[in-house]
């Protein structure tokens, strides 16, 4: 007799340590025995629950159909069910969201069985579920009007530079000045530079990281078909290492390659040359990186004083090549001129093999 009521000091003081409700029921749904975290948490009294059928507790309130589902139907097929989840709106407490565990213990010696019911409130968990996703449909929706806002704006950048480009060809035509003439049709090609970089972008589909080989062969192939003519055949070669890059450091790429190219085309070859060849080269060390832009033409005279700005040409690469972070090198021999656009140490290698 003493061992019994030593069990069932223990069973009691257990079930009142559980910190979420907790019930044991008999095989009548009857309360055996609660948890002082139940009488707390749904505010109700021992002398009103312990005796008392489960469905009579405070008023009806745990009369739920839900909750007769699970104790009448399922549970008598099963030893245990977890996670069965009940949506009610208690008199005192307000809306709730339980998930109940049930488990059947049955005794040995004799034909009669308990079930212990415990409860997990996840109301404020579901709420914060239901939040986010709301967040996340809010945040895809958002994120598809950008989309489309931006592939508006690229349109409407893509029309504004055929525009510019046309008028700029117009008045190159018009005008009698052969100075004014060459300045405009200058400001002409590079307004199209700009345009074939978007163009290529474009082609990424909004992807933020882009293929830096496929990109400065489409790049290069494009400026060939625009500009190279029937009176000086050039042949623009392109060697990169395999590498993804930021669509941001792309533009940069690509512009400064457009003018370096652009600037080949027109001074480079002045005489005919039957093997005329312009080379862009990307190569990649880690975070480092090299572009070696160079033609076997004429390259530069050295006994030509450098403009005081250094041409509109230099003044554009140079800014782009700080806005990487690198440095610009020329040089020019009998073979022809060369550019380098290298951040740090990843030059050497590459200035070596030229």
């Amino acid at each position: 007799m003493r061992n019994l009521e030593e069990a069932n000091l223990l069973a009691h003081a257990i079930v009142n340590t559980i910190p979420e409700p907790f019930l044991v029921l008999d095989a009548d749904l009857r309360v055996l025995e609660a948890s002082r975290s139940f009488y707390e948490i749904f505010k109700v009294a021992p002398g009103q629950t312990q005796g008392c059928l489960l469905y009579a507790l405070g008023h009806g309130q745990w009369d739920i159909p839900a909750l007769r589902l699970l104790l009448e139907t399922i549970l008598p097929e099963r030893v245990a069910m977890d996670g069965f989840e009940v949506d009610h709106d208690f008199p005192v407490i307000g809306h709730r969201i339980m998930l109940l565990n049930a488990r059947k213990v049955l005794y040995d010696e004799s034909d009669t069985m308990a079930i212990l019911l415990a409860f997990r409130d996840v109301t404020e968990r579901r709420a914060i579920e239901q939040e986010k996703e709301a967040l996340l449909k809010r945040s895809e929706e958002l994120r598809r009007q950008n989309e489309v806002l931006l592939q508006e704006m690229k349109h409407r950048v893509a029309n504004s530079l055929q525009i510019i480009a046309s008028i700029l060809m117009l008045k190159a035509r018009a005008v009698s000045s052969d100075e004014t003439r060459f300045h405009l049709q200058d400001a002409h090609q590079r307004v199209m530079s700009v345009a074939a970089v978007q163009q290529h972008l474009d082609m990424s589909d909004g992807i933020d990281q882009i293929e830096v080989g496929s990109y400065l062969q489409k790049l290069c192939t494009g400026l060939g078909t625009s500009m190279i003519g029937d009176s000086q055949p050039v042949t623009i070669t392109v060697s990169s290492d395999t590498g993804m890059i930021p669509s941001a450091k792309a533009v940069s790429l690509g512009l400064i390659v457009t003018e370096l190219v652009i600037n080949a085309l027109k001074y480079a070859f002045p005489i005919h040359h039957p093997e005329a060849t312009i080379d862009v080269r990307y190569a990649i060390d880690q975070d480092d990186w090299t572009m070696i832009v160079s033609d076997n033409g004429v390259g530069k005279d050295a006994d030509k004083p450098p403009k005081a700005d250094g041409g509109l040409g230099t003044t554009i690469v140079a800014a782009l090549a700080k806005q990487l972070d690198a440095k610009v090198t020329m040089t020019t021999s009998p073979a022809g001129f060369s550019v380098t656009v290298a951040r740090a140490a990843a030059a050497t290698p590459l200035l070596q093999g030229a």
